[in-house]
């Protein structure tokens, strides 16, 4: 059955790369599939997980990006990774990340992690179809769907210790919980996104927000002691920083349906993903 499974998911129809597609509804149709009952709430090393990365290496793949899948072992689990790379061989690389695993199952109620991360995954999508054209010279990229998240970071650390001098990374992009608009930063603007890791980049990433327009900030809601839990401890850059690997964290923020069973696709703000989608491009391609 799972056999069956696996392979009607290689064969879904994947989400075209051609420009001029309606991104907002592919955002919208990626963050359902991932929350579906099929994932599970992708709990590591279930079945539900397990259909979810075939999902998205079919994904990555249609991109025309070289992806694979990287199994490591955390927590008694098996996680999986899945490693796209830009064709052809660069000297240096960004990596895009986005973690994808869930809650899982609790007590017999499905934790959908909508915003936590779908909202991050399909952003991570989104770019995939859209940077590699942009990469001429002598940085790629590398996307990478981290799993394990939630067992003390352990995608992100297995990928380092397989990648690393394979690809060169001269800069982390890390996509963490963008989908949401319920908890600005300032009050009359709901549209914004959170840059942490990114003052010392204030320049260009205002560069890049001129056609977003966003409220952009580069700490978390002011707070010196949240930045650096979120920052350097919490979330998936933390293993890049540790290695000496310049990192940005894209976020907007934990809200009240994170972690909860309410983190729901119909609570995300499509529109608004994508303009933060448009911003993170933007600023990418000129490091290109």
């Amino acid at each position: 059955m799972k056999r069956l499974l696996i392979f009607l998911l290689l064969c879904l129809p994947a989400v075209p790369a051609a420009q001029g597609r309606d991104r907002e509804a592919d955002l919208r149709a990626e963050v359902t599939f991932l929350c579906d009952s099929l994932c599970a709430g992708r709990g590591i090393g279930t079945g539900g997980s397990q259909v979810a990365s075939f999902y998205l290496l079919r994904q990555l793949r249609n991109a025309g990006l070289r992806a694979t899948v990287q199994s490591f072992s955390a927590g008694g689990r098996v996680g999986r990774n899945l490693v796209a790379v830009t064709p052809g061989w660069y000297r240096r690389y960004i990596v895009i990340g986005a973690w994808f695993d869930g809650l899982g199952t609790l007590d017999g109620r499905v934790y959908p992690g909508a915003d936590a991360n779908a909202s991050g995954v399909a952003a991570l999508l989104d770019l995939a179809r859209e940077l590699p054209q942009y990469c001429k010279g002598d940085v790629g990229i590398v996307f990478v769907a981290f799993d394990g998240h939630h067992t003390d970071l352990a995608g992100a650390n297995a990928y380092l210790k397989r990648y690393r001098r394979e690809y060169p990374t001269m800069l982390m992009v890390n996509l963490d919980l963008l989908g949401s608009s319920l908890v600005p930063v300032h009050k009359d603007r709901p549209d914004y996104l959170i840059a942490l890791g990114g003052g010392s980049r204030r320049v260009a990433l205002e560069d890049a927000n001129t056609g977003p327009g966003l409220d952009l900030s580069y700490d978390y809601y002011g707070s010196s002691n949240f930045t650096d839990i979120f920052y350097r401890k919490i979330s998936d850059q933390r293993w890049f920083l540790s290695s000496g690997i310049p990192s940005v964290m894209f976020t907007s923020g934990i809200t009240e349906n994170t972690n909860k069973v309410t983190d729901t696709p119909e609570t995300l703000d499509y529109s608004l993903l994508r303009r933060r989608i448009d911003l993170i491009a933007a600023w990418i391609r000129a490091q290109l």
